[in-house]
């Protein structure tokens, strides 16, 4: 017996009638209108703000009439400063004290860095990376201050470790500090978050100029350039540990009546030990880059090395000053990663007394070492490598150049790539009237930003024309933006490919990690061997420094999709090209984004080194003005570079925005 259902009646529907809209429920409907076009609105505006400005200010340059000329007032500056250094209180009672601390303390490592001997301190190398990573990077790190003596630097190593010590012990210090307030404090948090914005997106050669300004050529100069340059990661990254402590812990800590100062010592902080060693890692890394730099003013060691033999051409001593910079960051990068690895996990059985015997190893090579009186690395144990390099470089001069078949040769890249690229990009942007630049760069800020990123870019912009550099400026500007736009192709070319490919990847891996550890310097000394000196080279050498970032951060990005995204593209026959252009590309636009801000500022920090070899424009304002003592042309070009790199990072840096439709969801 069968039975059939019958349908159930429809329910009756009731019509609500409309409600009328009020005023307050208009005012976010318009809104939300608004920012559905907000890019529409922009254009238009920026169009007709294109055409009033052709009528009522026509074209040209900068016009002379808003420049300031600072030129006199910075020479009176630095005559004062020179007149008084040695009498004005200020000096007397307290930089005239730092400056001393700095040498001192510098002097003092580095004479226990001789006293223990190359034995001694390739012993502690490699017995605290033992102890800390492991017998592997035990070995590297006894390798790499082998390498060291091998190429004949081992006492430039020891100046520059030295420094390095100092500067990083300083800038960790003040970088906790900072870091303390802020993460206690909502207020010193909001009062240094722009400071260490500006900081960190300012190119490593403006600060050497204040520091020169005030305490001149020498050691204590970049030693304090170092620390201003380091500090800025540590205090971020300290911030954000402890403001990321779990709220439960800290709620339980305050439940059982521990005082402020109880919780920060016994919970707030060990929570964030792995944030505050990820910030020692960070400034010792940038800590590096800025001692080889900073050798332009005097800090010798390694990087002086390298500046000398760059300044004559010499790519042979060059690289053997460059080869020590690049295994030093290798293994101070490792050895306080794997540090931060292993912070938190319980220690071994009998790990105090693997300590005790690795501190009675390492005094009792060095005991050897200056019994033996073999304190400083035998000379007989050196190689020459900068003969066959010179060499090598020759040869590549007279082959590869010019006349390969086909493809042509190094300088004919080089050449073609300036004529028909960096040439028509600094003319073009030369030829703009200077309104409809600035009009450009607060209309992109406001695409991406808010009205106060807007503003900030403009008047960073508008301060370079006031400045009287407007042409230098928009030399660099065409250099990045080339850089930038040949790092970008490759770098996110790359970063889809290693994404998509787990054994791309995997290849990738050791060579992003060595070009993301090697200072801004090393890259000069390939670019020169191949290209020899110009526009192009710098460009070159930026392309070579921000690709690692670049690549990174879009493989994390596509890497990172839903999962559950990709699967429901593939169960409707997507095929591989439509989910990387239609799921993973669109969904991996904040990633992307980022990767284009990190590619910006590191292309800029390098296209301003860029000076050294023959980059021109700001960059080589900032060079002469420091190797000339003129420090009127040096702070300017400084202060044009810090205000390009803030205009840039506001340009390329979105801004978290509320929006109006997420309202009353």
């Amino acid at each position: 017996m069968s039975a059939t259902a019958t349908p159930a009646p429809p329910r009756p529907t009731t019509t609500t009638p409309p409600v009328p809209a009020t005023a307050t429920d208009a005012g976010p409907g318009v809104l939300r209108g608004l920012a559905r076009h907000r890019g529409r609105l922009i254009g238009a505006a920026a169009a007709v703000a294109l055409a009033l400005g052709a009528v009522l200010l026509g074209g040209g340059s900068w016009p002379t009439s808003l420049a300031v000329d600072l030129s006199g007032p910075l020479e009176r500056t630095s005559d004062w400063i020179i007149d008084n250094r040695d009498g004005h209180p200020l000096f007397l009672y307290f930089l005239g004290h730092v400056s001393n601390a700095v040498v001192v303390s510098v002097r003092a490592v580095y004479l226990l860095l001789l006293a223990l001997g190359w034995a001694g301190v390739t012993a502690a190398a490699g017995l605290l990376a033992w102890r800390v990573a492991g017998v592997r990077l035990a070995l590297t790190s006894v390798a790499a201050f082998g390498a060291c003596g091998l190429l004949g630097m081992w006492v430039p190593t020891m100046q520059t470790l030295a420094l390095m010590v100092v500067a990083v012990a300083a800038s960790v210090l003040l970088g906790g500090l900072l870091g303390l307030a802020a993460g206690l404090s909502d207020r010193m948090d909001r009062i240094l978050r722009p400071v260490l914005d500006t900081m960190q997106v300012l190119p490593a050669f403006a600060y050497l100029l204040p520091v020169v300004l005030v305490f001149g050529i020498g050691v204590p100069a970049a030693v304090l350039a170092t620390v201003v340059y380091a500090a800025p990661p540590m205090a971020r990254l300290t911030a954000l540990g402890l403001r990321g402590a779990d709220a439960g812990v800290m709620e339980a800590a305050a439940s059982l009546g521990a005082t402020g100062r109880q919780r920060l010592l016994t919970a707030r902080l060990p929570l964030a030990r792995k944030e505050l060693l990820l910030g020692v890692n960070q400034s010792i890394m940038m800590a590096l880059g800025m001692a080889v730099i900073a050798s332009v003013i005097g800090a010798g060691g390694l990087g002086d090395r390298v500046y000398q033999a760059l300044a004559s051409v010499d790519v042979g001593a060059a690289l053997a000053a460059g080869v020590p910079i690049v295994l030093l960051a290798v293994v101070l990068d490792r050895v306080t990663a794997a540090a931060g690895e292993r912070l938190g996990t319980a220690p071994a059985h009998g790990s105090r007394l693997r300590w005790a015997v690795a501190l009675a190893a390492t005094a009792a090579v060095a005991v050897a070492g200056r019994l033996a009186d073999r304190l400083t690395w035998p000379d007989t144990w050196t190689l020459d490598v900068a003969e066959p390099v010179n060499t090598a470089v020759d040869w590549m001069t007279a082959h590869l150049y010019s006349g390969v078949p086909f493809v042509g040769g190094t300088a004919d890249w080089a050449a073609g790539f300036t004529t028909w690229v960096l040439n028509p990009l600094r003319d073009g942007l030369q030829w703009l009237p200077w309104w409809s630049v600035l009009l450009t760069v607060g209309a992109l800020a406001l695409l991406i930003g808010t009205w106060r990123t807007a503003v900030t870019a403009v008047l960073a912009m508008a301060a370079i024309g006031v400045l009287g550099v407007w042409d230098p400026a928009l030399d660099t500007l065409s250099q990045v933006l080339a850089a930038v736009a040949v790092t970008l192709l490759l770098g996110v070319a790359l970063g889809i490919a290693a994404a998509r490919s787990t054994r791309l990847g995997r290849a990738l891996r050791p060579v992003l990690d060595v070009f993301q550890t090697m200072p801004q310097f090393v890259y000069l000394i390939p670019v020169v061997a191949l290209f020899g000196v110009g526009r192009a080279p710098a460009v070159a050498a930026a392309v070579v420094y921000a690709l690692p970032a670049v690549v990174r951060i879009t493989a994390q990005g596509v890497r990172g999709v839903d999962p559950a995204a990709m699967e429901s593209s593939r169960s409707l026959g997507a095929t591989g090209r439509q989910q990387l252009f239609q799921v993973q590309l669109p969904l991996a636009r904040p990633a992307l984004l980022l990767a284009v801000n990190q590619g910006v500022v590191l292309v800029l920090a390098v296209v301003v080194i860029g000076g050294l070899v023959g980059g021109g424009a700001l960059g080589y304002d900032a060079v002469f003005g420091l190797a000339q003592g003129d420090l009127a042309t040096g702070l300017v070009a400084g202060a044009a570079i810090v205000c390009l790199g803030l205009t840039l990072d506001r340009v390329t840096q979105p801004t978290r925005r509320r929006h109006l439709a997420g309202k009353g969801a």
